[in-house]
């Protein structure tokens, strides 16, 4: 499978979950309509894909490099990215610890 095959199914289950999902050359723009932002309308974030080093299989990551999960778990990837878009607006971007 190529990145955009990958993207493209991860973009599935992303508007499953109701995210705003468009899809951006080789990468997908993922938004949370359900709250509020801080400096656009909804918390959004970009994913693309990607090999990661030390790994033989590709990765999505944020649009920071931050690695989400491997590309065969949808499952992972849409649990980091809501997670990343549910937070409160002044918390966007934080990583919990």
């Amino acid at each position: 499978m190529e990145s955009r095959d990958h993207l493209a199914a991860l973009a599935e289950k992303l508007a499953a979950e109701g995210l705003g999902v468009e899809a951006d050359g080789g990468r997908l723009r993922v938004s949370n309509p359900a709250v509020r932002g801080c400096c656009a309308p909804h918390p959004a974030m970009t994913i693309m894909c990607r090999r990661r080093e030390g790994f033989s299989d590709a990765w999505f990551y944020t649009g920071w490099q931050e690695p989400l999960a491997p590309v065969a778990r949808h499952d992972v990837a849409v649990e980091a990215v809501q997670g990343w878009l549910s937070r409160h607006s002044g918390e966007a971007g934080r990583r919990s610890r």
